[in-house]
Order: C-alpha cells, then sequence, then structure tokens
C-alpha cells in the first residue's frame, strides 16, 4: 500500500461522481442556477470574488450528498435544491476563511481567492456567502433543517478554533484531532445528510444518513490528511505539505512520532515549529511517515470509518441512491491509494 498511486488511481474519483453527476443531473442544474444567482451583488468585489471561487467547483460533494440522500428516502423538490445550494455556500464560505487563516496559496488547484483579492476582502465575501446560505435555508420552509445547518456551522467554527489552538501541540491525543475533523469537517457531512433526508421527507431514515454522513466525513479528512503527506496536488486541490508547513497536527504526524526513535521525536518537535523548519524537512517527514507504517495505520482508520458508513445504511431501502453512496465511502478512502 503507497500514497504516492494516487494519482494514477484518481480516476475512481470520476467513475462515482460521475455516476452521481449522471444521476443527479437535473437536480444539479437547478442548485447550479441557485448558487450563480445567489452570488450575485450589486457590489462588484463580491460577485467577482465568490463566482470565482464558486465557479472553481470542484467536486460539488456535499451538494451531492444532499441529494442523493433525499433522493435514496424519498425524493427532491424545490426546498432540497435551496438546502443543497445552502450546504455549498456554507463550505465555500469556511473555505474562504479558512484560506486566510492558514495562509494557504492554492484553492482546488489554482491560486486562493485571499491570493488575488486580499484577505479582507476574502473575509467579508465569506460572510456574505454564510449569509446568502441562511437565506436559503429560511426558503426551504423548515425550521429543523435551519436548526440544523445553523447548529453544524457554529460547530464548524469550534472545529477550526480547535485546530488553531492545537497547532504546534506534539502531545495531541488522538481521541482530541478525532474530535477537530468531526467538528471541521464530518459536521457538514453530517448535517448535509440528514436535513437532505428529511427534505426528502424521511424522519425515519434521518439518523441513519447522518450517521453515514458523519461516518464517511471522517474517513474523508483523515484521508486528505495522510495525502497531504504524499498526494499529488492535482487530486487534493492544494500544494502538498501544506499541512506539514502550517504545524499541523494530523494523525499520520500523530502515529509517526509515536512509533518513531527518540531523534525522531526531536525531529518532529523541531520541524512542526513553523519557525524553525528547513526546506528539507518535508522530504524526511513524508520518509518517516512510511517508514514507520504510519500512512497504512491512517489509512486504516479511514476504512474503519468509511465502514461505518456503509453499515449506517443497511436500514435504508434498496436503491441505486443506496448503492452509490456506498460506492462513495469505498472511494474516500481509495484516493490514497
Amino acid at each position: 500500500m503507497t500514497i504516492t498511486a494516487t494519482a494514477r488511481n484518481s480516476g475512481n474519483d470520476k467513475t462515482v461522481i460521475d455516476r452521481l453527476q449522471a444521476l443527479l443531473e437535473e437536480d444539479l442544474t437547478q442548485v447550479e442556477t441557485l448558487l450563480a444567482a445567489r452570488a450575485k451583488s450589486p457590489v462588484d468585489i463580491i460577485p467577482d470574488l465568490s463566482g470565482y471561487i464558486v465557479s472553481a467547483g470542484g467536486k460539488r460533494l456535499r451538494p451531492l450528498i444532499t441529494l442523493a440522500a433525499a433522493k435514496a428516502v424519498g425524493g427532491t423538490r424545490h426546498s432540497t435544491h435551496a438546502l443543497a445550494a445552502a450546504v455549498e455556500f456554507i463550505h465555500t464560505a469556511t473555505l474562504l476563511h479558512d484560506d486566510v487563516v492558514d495562509e494557504s496559496d492554492l484553492r482546488r488547484g489554482k491560486p486562493a481567492a485571499k491570493s488575488v483579492w486580499g484577505n479582507s476582502a476574502s473575509i467579508l465575501v465569506g460572510d456574505f456567502l454564510f449569509a446568502r446560505a441562511f437565506t436559503l435555508m429560511v426558503e426551504t420552509g423548515s425550521l429543523e433543517i435551519l436548526n440544523i445547518l445553523s447548529n453544524a456551522s457554529s460547530v464548524i467554527a469550534e472545529g477550526e478554533v480547535r485546530q488553531l489552538a492545537a497547532q504546534g501541540k506534539l502531545d495531541l491525543p488522538t481521541e482530541d484531532y478525532l474530535a477537530i475533523i468531526e467538528a471541521k469537517t464530518a459536521a457538514l457531512f453530517e448535517a448535509a445528510s440528514r436535513a437532505g433526508a428529511l427534505s426528502g421527507g424521511s424522519e425515519e431514515h434521518a439518523d441513519a444518513l447522518a450517521a453515514y454522513g458523519k461516518n464517511l466525513g471522517l474517513a474523508f479528512q483523515i484521508v486528505d490528511d495522510v495525502l497531504d503527506y504524499g498526494g499529488a496536488t492535482s487530486v487534493i486541490g492544494k500544494v502538498v505539505g501544506d499541512d506539514f508547513r502550517e504545524g499541523k497536527i494530523t494523525l499520520p504526524v500523530i502515529i509517526a512520532r509515536r512509533r518513531g526513535r527518540t531523534e525522531d521525536h526531536d525531529f518532529w518537535e523541531r520541524a512542526l515549529d513553523i519557525e524553525k523548519q528547513t526546506d528539507s524537512d518535508l522530504a524526511r517527514a513524508i520518509h518517516l511517515i512510511r517508514t514507520t507504517g504510519a500512512a497504512e495505520a491512517t489509512i486504516t482508520e479511514a476504512e474503519a470509518y468509511a465502514n461505518l458508513a456503509k453499515s449506517a445504511l443497511k436500514s435504508l431501502p434498496e436503491s441505486p441512491w443506496r448503492d452509490v453512496l456506498g460506492d462513495l465511502a469505498d472511494f474516500t478512502v481509495k484516493r490514497a491509494y
């Protein structure tokens, strides 16, 4: 098992995502129309900047999950499209804010918005998109959905603050790492899945889909964290080694440090101090993560959460939607091979 094979196998991404997009083509068209319309503003910099990052597209993974969850238990309607667009706006707003906090230069393979328009504009336009998301939530006509996504937005912010506070803490317990990624990543996957189920008319299956989304989000972030030490920029949409350069303590680092020799501990202590890093440190970090088996152990952890996500789907009625959501959980881990 290697993580450097990611670029060769990225076709798995296209297969699963293309299937979802083909199944949801008409619904996605409605969502894209909403995204374009609600990103408009008479203040020129707002549509310019928001259009720049929204049009970059990415995989639209979270809206796809929202729509597929609704389809799996009933069907989609206008409120589902508004919900899916709100989920994407929340995600996009967090990306704008994250790039400022993390000082990231790339987003989805091109210069981050803050590199083009500056930090202040990125933060303020992120706030604008959050506001647009809440307007769309109101349009769903469901106080329960509004409550789910508003709570998720708060949890995401808490997760980002927790991650910031944990930066450079080499003794970060695995439980604390998992709590951080559950908040900053899995919370929106979970909310999108639960709210999607409710918009599809099923309270009965909302808990199952919420469990699916939460575990899928955990697997997704764990794999992203190991890809940072060997994935291709074209796959993960950011510069390889960003987490390392920012001093983030992620699962592969936690495991590699735990398994390493005394001199390796000294290396991690110095290299994860962003004031003391050298240009050659990333290569050594990648070497240690591979030779200690930390990459494989991290991927095994992601597989466990992907399996929990698939298990949560068993209570849903059999359908192509249930099948493709299960395949998506498998793909989430296969990105790392």
